[in-house]
C-alpha cells in the first residue's frame, strides 16, 4: 500500500474533529494551514508569518449553528520585496481560498526585524564610538532593543521597512531596562540594510550601574513571610467547560487567546428564566497606545501600538499557580503561530479560577457571600507587563480589569535636578512620563442584535419652585441616531454612562433591556491633535464611539498601524455617520491612564489595576443575586 503524504495526513488529522466554529487553531490545523500556504506557490523563500489565527465565520453563520468550513487567516511578509500579503487557508478542503497584497502595509515588528535592526546598528562605525565614549568597550555588554517605527514624515520613513533601536548596557543585569545607554538611537531601514540617521546626544549622561535586579538574592534582607494563606476548593471548581464553553452559575461563554487581541470572549450570556439570553457576541481590546512624553532626539519616537505593532496574544506568558494566578486556578495551554508558520505552545497562557467576591448583598441579618469567575492572562510586552482579567460577577456583570507592571521606560539623566518630561526614580535616572490607552472592541447583542444606545447625564435643577430646597436633580436619556452623535467624551460633573439598550426586549416593567458600560479611571491624550501619533490613533478622539456591526471593522487603529500615516480605524470608518439605530451595533471603549512615575515604582512597579464595568440596566426585573445560598 502506498504511504501517505504528509499532506493528507495533515488533513486527515484537521478533518476527523468536528470543533465548534470558533474553537482556536489546534497544533495540526496551523502545520495544515501552513503547509496549503507553501504547496500554492505563492509563499516566497524567506517569507515571514506574521500573524496566523483562526479565519472567525460569519457572525449570522455562527449563530444560527450553520455549518462552516475550517479557515485559517494569516499575514504573511516578504522581507526581500518589503510586501506585505493576506492569504486563507480552507482546511476542510485542503486548498488555498484565497491570496492577495495588501499595497503598502507593514506588519509587526517581529523578532527577526530586531536581529536584523540590531545588526544593521551595530555594523555602522558610529555605534563603537558612541559606545566608548560612554565608558563601554566591550560590544557584548550592550543589548539593544528595536522599537516600531511609527511615522514622522521625517526621511526614508516611507521607503521601505523601518525600526529605531536603543541600546542598554547589560554587563552581569537582568534588568537591562535600568541601564539605559542613553541619547543613542539609531533609525534603520530593514530592507535596505542602511542607516537613516545616527543619533548620538547626551554623551555626558552616565551610564546607570546601580543594582536594579529583582531575584531575591539582589534584594535581600527580605521580610519576613507571612503564615500561609491556603485556597483550596477540595470539591473541585463549580464551573464546568462542554465542547470548549464556560458554564459558571448562570453565565455561558468561549474564549480564545488570539496572537494579536490577546483574550477573546465570544457568545457570552447568562441564563435566566430556564433560557440563555444574549449580552455579548465577542469582546475584545482592539489596540493599544502607549505615547511618551520626551520630545528628545532619542525619545520621540517611543511610543508602540501593542496589539497591532506586536501581538498581545504572541507574547504571553506562562502563568503559576499560586503567583501569577491563585493556587485553585485552571491554566490552560496556548497553541500560535512563530514566524516560520510553526506551531508554538505556551505553557499555561491562561487561567480560570473562582475567588472570593466579598458582600453579594446585605441588610441587617440577611446577607449573602459573592463569588467571582475570573479568567486572565499576561502579555509580557517589551518592560511592561499587561494583565488582562474579564470577571464575571453573579449578579450579571461582567468587567474588564487591567494589571499594569514591568519596570518603567527610564532615561539616564547627568544631575538630580527636576526633569520636565519625567521624574527621578533612581541614581541618575528619570523615567518619563507617559500614557496608555486602551481600545475595547463590544459586540454587545443585548437580547438579540437589534439594540441602541443610550447617553445618560444627570444634572442638577436650577434653583426656582422646582427646587426650592436647592437638593433637586435629575437624570436625562438621550438616543444616539448615528456614528458622530456617538462619538462621546466622559463627564464627571454629568457623571456620564452609556446603555446599550434591546429595541425588541422589554423586562416585566415595561423597559427596554440594557447593559451599561461604567467607566473607571481614564484620561484624555496630551498628544496634540496635528501629532503624528494622534493621527496614527485617532480612536483616541473619543471615550465612547459606536458602530453599525461590520466583521470587516476589527482594529480601532486600523489593519495595519506600522508606519501607518493616520486616519485608518475608527475615523475613516465613522466619516460616513452611518446610522446606528435599531440595529446590530458594536461599542468602543477607550480607556486612559497617565503615568506620572515615583520612586516607589522603581526598579519594578507594583501593579496598577484600571477598568470598567458591564452591568445589567433593566436586563433583569430586579436583583439577579437574591437567589444566592
Amino acid at each position: 500500500m502506498k504511504p501517505a503524504s504528509a499532506a493528507l495526513v495533515l488533513f486527515v488529522l484537521v478533518s476527523q474533529a468536528s470543533p465548534h466554529p470558533l474553537t482556536p487553531l489546534s497544533n495540526a490545523e496551523i502545520r495544515a494551514a501552513t503547509q496549503i500556504f507553501r504547496a500554492s506557490g505563492r509563499l516566497p523563500a524567506d517569507a515571514r508569518f506574521s500573524f496566523l489565527s483562526l479565519d472567525e465565520p460569519a457572525k449570522e453563520a455562527v449563530l444560527h449553528e450553520t455549518a462552516t468550513p475550517r479557515r485559517a487567516f494569516a499575514i504573511v511578509y516578504d522581507p526581500a520585496a518589503n510586501r506585505t500579503y493576506e492569504a486563507i487557508a480552507d482546511l476542510s478542503a485542503n486548498r488555498l481560498a484565497s491570496w492577495k497584497e495588501v499595497p503598502g502595509a507593514q506588519p509587526p515588528l517581529g523578532s527577526a526585524d530586531s536581529g536584523i535592526a540590531d545588526r544593521i546598528a551595530r555594523s555602522d562605525p558610529r555605534w563603537d564610538k558612541a559606545m566608548r565614549a560612554r565608558g563601554i568597550s566591550d560590544p557584548d555588554e550592550v543589548y539593544t532593543v528595536a522599537w516600531p517605527a511609527g511615522y514622522f514624515g521625517l526621511r526614508g520613513d516611507d521607503q521601505g521597512r523601518i525600526a529605531r533601536v536603543t541600546p542598554y548596557y547589560a554587563r552581569g543585569a537582568e534588568n537591562y531596562y535600568a541601564h539605559p545607554v542613553e541619547g543613542v538611537a539609531v533609525h534603520v531601514n530593514l530592507t535596505t540594510g542602511k542607516v537613516l540617521e545616527f543619533i548620538d546626544i547626551d554623551r555626558n549622561a552616565p551610564v546607570s550601574r546601580e543594582n536594579a535586579e529583582l531575584t531575591p538574592g539582589a534584594i535581600a534582607p527580605l521580610r519576613p513571610a507571612p503564615p500561609p494563606l491556603n485556597i483550596t476548593q477540595p470539591n473541585g471548581p463549580a464551573f464546568d467547560i462542554q465542547d470548549g464553553e464556560v458554564h459558571w452559575q448562570k453565565w455561558r461563554f468561549r474564549w480564545a487567546l488570539h496572537p494579536r487581541e490577546g483574550l477573546v470572549l465570544y457568545t457570552v450570556g447568562f441564563e435566566d428564566g430556564g433560557r440563555v439570553r444574549p449580552v455579548m457576541y465577542r469582546g475584545s481590546l482592539s489596540e493599544m497606545a502607549v505615547p511618551y512624553g520626551d520630545p528628545s532626539g532619542a525619545w520621540f519616537f517611543r511610543n508602540s501600538f501593542d496589539a497591532g505593532e506586536l501581538g498581545l496574544g504572541i507574547l504571553a506568558g506562562t502563568l503559576r499557580a499560586g503567583v501569577d494566578c491563585p493556587q485553585n486556578c485552571t491554566l490552560f495551554d496556548a497553541v500560535v503561530a512563530d514566524e516560520s508558520g510553526l506551531p508554538h505552545t505556551i505553557r499555561h497562557a491562561v487561567a480560570l479560577y473562582e475567588r472570593d467576591g466579598g458582600i453579594a448583598w446585605k441588610h441587617g441579618d440577611q446577607a449573602r457571600r459573592a463569588r467571582d469567575l475570573v479568567l486572565s492572562f499576561v502579555s509580557l510586552a517589551g518592560n511592561y507587563d499587561y494583565g488582562f482579567d474579564w470577571i464575571f460577577h453573579q449578579d450579571g456583570a461582567l468587567e474588564m480589569r487591567v494589571a499594569l507592571t514591568g519596570i518603567m521606560s527610564a532615561k539616564a539623566v547627568s544631575t538630580g535636578a527636576h526633569e520636565p518630561y519625567g521624574h527621578m526614580v533612581g541614581k541618575n535616572l528619570a523615567a518619563v512620563h507617559h500614557q496608555h490607552f486602551f481600545s475595547f472592541r463590544l459586540d454587545l447583542d443585548v437580547d438579540g442584535a437589534e439594540n441602541r444606545v443610550m447617553e445618560l447625564n444627570s444634572e442638577p435643577v436650577p434653583a426656582g419652585s422646582g427646587n426650592p430646597y436647592g437638593g433637586a436633580f435629575k437624570m436625562e436619556m438621550t438616543p444616539f441616531a448615528t456614528e458622530r452623535q456617538a462619538q462621546r467624551q466622559l463627564n464627571l460633573a454629568s457623571s456620564r454612562k452609556w446603555i446599550v439598550e434591546s429595541t425588541t426586549a422589554k423586562n416585566p416593567l415595561g423597559q427596554p433591556t440594557g447593559y451599561a458600560i461604567l467607566p473607571g479611571e481614564n484620561a484624555v491624550p496630551f498628544l496634540l491633535p496635528t501629532s503624528w501619533v494622534r493621527k496614527r490613533a485617532g480612536f483616541l478622539n473619543a471615550h465612547v464611539w459606536v458602530t453599525p456591526y461590520s466583521a470587516a471593522e476589527m482594529h480601532a487603529a486600523g489593519d495595519y498601524p506600522y508606519q501607518s500615516k493616520g486616519g485608518d480605524g475608527l475615523p475613516k470608518w465613522t466619516a460616513a455617520d452611518r446610522p446606528i439605530a435599531n440595529r446590530d451595533i458594536v461599542l468602543w471603549y477607550t480607556m486612559g491612564i497617565t503615568h506620572n512615575p515615583r520612586p516607589e515604582e522603581w526598579p519594578v512597579m507594583p501593579v496598577h489595576y484600571a477598568g470598567f464595568r458591564l452591568v445589567p440596566w433593566g436586563f433583569f426585573e430586579r436583583n439577579p443575586a437574591m437567589d444566592l445560598r
